[in-house]
């Protein structure tokens, strides 16, 4: 059964948005560039976290964290970059999207800067053992990679980091209000028969298994 919709004012075309928020200015339009130069290759190498955007054949979109050292992503070349495939809880969500969709979103973050980088193209999923071999963390080789092939790429602002104030340790809440991430999955999983601290345990072993 579809949802009602609780919103009365909703946008419904692009010359309504632009009327109310108006247009980029010349630096922000020109400031794509379509493959990896030395800034986009030297952010890449300093950024130890990304996230990937993808989407399945029907359009029903995931973001997914990557994270390792920096320098963890491959850049073969101006034109394609390679993330390795770390273990992780097997549901695939992004390769499985890329299968049916290769179109992918990614968006690197490097500690302390407020700039992010975006990189929008083409994701395939490889295999090819002498990449991944490049690729390997305490003797252990990744199964598979995404490479993608870069289509756009830009610096995007601070704004967000600056109102969010993200990497100010002083605005950071403290460890006891922050989530539960035992108690959500007990809660969502409706598992009554694991408590908190054998989920919480399960975790930590998991957790223990990065390569």
């Amino acid at each position: 059964m579809r949802r009602e919709v609780p919103f009365n004012k909703m946008i419904g075309s692009e010359e309504e948005l632009r009327a109310l928020v108006g247009y980029p200015s010349e630096i922000v339009t020109k400031k794509v560039v379509r493959y990896l130069d030395e800034h986009c290759r030297t952010f890449i190498s300093l950024s130890p976290f990304l996230t990937m955007s993808t989407a399945d054949k029907s359009g029903f979109c995931d973001v997914s964290p990557r994270g390792d050292s920096p320098g963890f992503v491959l850049v073969l070349n101006k034109n394609y970059l390679i993330i390795p495939e770390r273990p992780g809880n097997k549901r695939v969500d992004s390769l499985s999207n890329i299968i049916s969709n290769p179109k992918v979103g990614l968006l690197f973050f490097i500690p302390g800067l407020g700039e992010t980088l975006r990189v929008n193209g083409k994701a395939f999923i490889v295999k090819d053992e002498e990449l991944l071999k490049q690729m390997a963390v305490n003797g252990k080789t990744p199964m598979l990679a995404v490479a993608v092939e870069v289509n756009e790429c830009f610096i995007h602002c601070a704004k967000a980091f600056k109102r969010s104030r993200l990497w100010d340790s002083s605005s950071w809440h403290s460890k006891a209000k922050l989530p539960s991430a035992a108690n959500m999955l007990r809660d969502h999983t409706k598992l009554s028969d694991y408590l908190s601290e054998d989920l919480e345990e399960m975790l930590k072993e998991d957790y223990k298994e990065l390569y």
